[in-house]
C-alpha cells in the first residue's frame, strides 16, 4: 500500500503503521523532516510544500493522511485577536477537504484542531482533533488524557514536567515541546489508518463477491 504523509512533522500519527506500506512523508521544514527520517528511516521523506505536493501527486496514492497547518484554526485566535493579531484562518485546509472528497479514489483523512469557529464542513472528533476521512472512524471517543496539551495546563508544570508528560503520553523520544503537542497520539493514528485499511479490504471483497 502507498501512503502519503503530508506535513507529517516527527511522525506521531505514523509511528505504529506496519504491513506492506511503503510511506512518503511530506514536511516543509528541513530539521524537523531530520527528525522524522531519523525515527522512520525506511520512509522517503520530501522536503517540499505539501499543499502543492498533494495537487500534483494524489493519484499515486492509496491512502493519504494530511495534517494542514493548525494555527489560525485554534481556539488561541480570540485571544490574539484581542491582543492585535488578526489574521484569516488559512483555507487551504478545506481546499485539500474539497478537492480529496470529490477527487481522491483511496482512502484519505484530513486532521486538524477543533476550529474557533464552527466547521464549515462536519468532521469527526476526538480530544481537541477533529477529522475529515471517506470512511468512518469507529470508537472515537473524546480523549481526555490529551488535554495535557493545553497551554493553561503546561503553564502548570516546569517546561522539563510538560515535556516528559508530552513524551510519555505519545512514547516519543523528542526535546521539542512544539512539535509533541501538535502530534498525533501514535495510538490514535494506528486506530484510524486500520479503520481505514478495514473499509478498503471489505469493498474489495464485495466486489470481488
Amino acid at each position: 500500500m502507498k501512503i502519503l504523509n503530508l506535513y507529517a512533522g516527527i511522525g506521531g500519527n505514523r509511528k505504529l503503521w506496519t504491513g506492506d506500506i511503503q510511506v512518503t512523508a511530506i514536511e516543509n521544514n528541513p530539521k524537523i523532516a531530520k527528525i522524522y527520517q531519523d525515527f522512520f528511516p525506511q520512509d522517503q521523506v520530501i522536503i517540499t510544500d505539501a499543499h502543492q505536493y498533494l495537487l500534483e501527486h494524489y493519484k499515486e496514492y492509496d491512502f493519504i493522511w494530511s495534517s494542514p497547518p493548525c494555527p489560525t484554526h485554534s481556539g488561541t485566535n480570540h485571544f490574539l485577536n484581542a491582543q492585535g493579531v488578526i489574521r484569516y484562518p488559512d483555507m487551504s485546509l478545506y481546499q485539500e477537504i474539497i478537492f480529496l472528497k470529490t477527487f481522491f479514489k483511496g482512502k484519505y483523512v484530513i486532521e486538524n484542531v477543533i476550529p474557533y469557529y464552527k466547521p464549515l464542513i462536519p468532521g469527526q472528533i476526538s480530544g481537541r482533533h477533529l477529522f475529515w476521512c471517506n470512511f468512518i472512524i469507529t470508537n472515537l471517543k473524546k480523549d481526555k488524557s490529551i488535554s495535557i496539551t493545553n497551554t493553561r495546563e503546561s503553564t502548570r508544570r516546569t517546561k522539563k514536567e510538560y515535556i516528559n508528560s508530552l513524551k510519555k503520553y505519545h512514547n516519543i523520544d523528542c526535546e521539542d515541546v512544539t512539535l509533541l503537542a501538535n502530534c498525533v497520539n501514535p495510538k490514535l493514528g494506528l486506530h484510524i489508518f486500520e479503520c481505514a485499511f478495514k473499509i478498503k479490504q471489505e469493498k474489495l471483497i464485495d466486489e470481488e463477491a
